[in-house]
């Protein structure tokens, strides 16, 4: 499976799974650590995965994570280090799936985009984050 990290400092910003990654079987590319877990799976015709329930388990979660899966379109990700200095970007395409686990972020719509978020809640409002403004490196 080819994933994409984007990483500055030592701290891991993201992982992407481009739309034309391959794996086989059961493949976490998020840490076991991570608050958010995501999987990529892939399995034959007839392959059975048991009935389960997952176990009321108290977690202490810190932060929020997020999944951006983008279904149509091409966005622009920037990513923002603890100072909100920009430190780099990507862009996404149809197909494309990021996990954001680190730092600041914003997008910009390069074309119409239909995207699905999932992280964590519930959503605190007015205290689950900030919004502010991008600074260039070196400012």
């Amino acid at each position: 499976m080819k994933i994409i990290e984007f990483e500055f400092e030592n701290i891991l910003f993201a992982r992407i799974i481009p739309m034309n990654a391959s794996y086989e079987g059961i493949n976490f590319i998020s840490s076991p650590n991570d608050s958010l877990q995501l999987g990529c799976m892939e399995h034959k015709t007839g392959h059975v995965i048991l009935p389960h329930e997952h176990l009321p388990l108290k977690r202490a979660i810190t932060g929020t994570q997020e999944v951006l899966f983008i279904r149509k379109g091409k966005l622009e990700v920037a990513f923002y280090d603890k100072k909100h200095v920009r430190v780099g970007e990507t862009v996404l395409n149809s197909g494309d799936v990021i996990i954001l686990l680190n730092g600041g972020h914003g997008f910009r719509v390069l074309e119409d985009v239909e995207m699905i978020e999932v992280k964590q809640g519930p959503f605190v409002e007015g205290q689950d984050k900030i919004r502010f403004k991008e600074m260039k490196r070196g400012e």
